[in-house]
């Protein structure tokens, strides 16, 4: 059984964000109008945002050769995650591949789970989910929802927790594919929309446990750490620190 683990080359991200865009319109992830998203209630299942090179000061160097540093942050898929241990109703749960899930027909809307992530990735949605005129008729056919299959595409509604899923409809689907075509169902075929759609090829993403696949090589590279390491979470989300 794999445990699909992401790679992030801190070294090659650009801070283009197309990850971001990539997984908004794979997951049908709605925008909040401005005053909302003032309020912190933005919902961005992958973000990008600069951290500070030295204390204090997100770049450094004068116009034009400034040095900035950008972190991406999707959900960490933890090995020992939080958010299952405090939800009272489980709807938030790890399948044996290692990928924490959301069930948001039995969410209750707690938030329980919000505060327990000390990645802060996971999402409230305070209202039902709008789209600017004629963007509903984009949405993505695939996206499924975690527990069940939707009539149409699927999207979350108010009162419930949403997060990154590393875009587990694509893994139905490619295995759906391959027991269609009568053939075994290869890790490669499984690829989320924030890895395909990085244009620094910064991302990677594949089985943990296949000690020849390109995750699993990386993982022990001197570069490589997780974020809060001390925290005992053991998140599957590996990042490669800058040369």
């Amino acid at each position: 059984m794999a445990k699909w683990s992401m790679v992030i080359d801190l070294d090659k991200c650009v801070a283009c964000q197309g990850c971001s865009i990539a997984c908004r319109f794979e997951n049908n992830t709605p925008a909040v109008k401005p005053d909302e998203a003032v309020a912190g209630r933005a919902i961005r299942w992958n973000d990008v945002f600069p951290y500070p090179v030295n204390a204090g000061d997100e770049a450094t160097g004068e116009y034009p050769n400034v040095t900035t540093r950008y972190m991406t942050r999707p959900c960490m898929h933890c090995e020992n995650p939080p958010c299952i241990k405090v939800c009272p109703v489980q709807a938030t749960f790890k399948d044996e591949e290692g990928l924490v899930h959301q069930n948001y027909k039995r969410c209750i809307g707690c938030r329980f789970c919000t505060v327990a992530c000390p990645y802060a990735v996971r999402y409230f949605n305070w209202r039902e989910p709008e789209w600017e005129e004629g963007m509903e008729n984009f949405l993505n056919p695939d996206k499924i929802e975690s527990g069940g299959v939707s009539e149409g595409p699927a999207v979350r509604p108010k009162g419930v927790v949403e997060k990154c899923t590393f875009c587990i409809h694509r893994l139905k689907k490619a295995r759906a594919r391959a027991a269609a075509e009568e053939r075994d169902f290869r890790p490669d075929e499984y690829v989320p929309a924030c890895v395909q759609t990085c244009t620094g090829k910064a991302r990677y993403f594949g089985d943990l446990d296949d000690p020849n696949s390109t995750v699993s090589q990386l993982a022990s590279d001197t570069r490589a750490f997780r974020l809060l390491e001390d925290v005992g979470t053991h998140p599957k989300v590996i990042y490669l620190q800058e040369g």
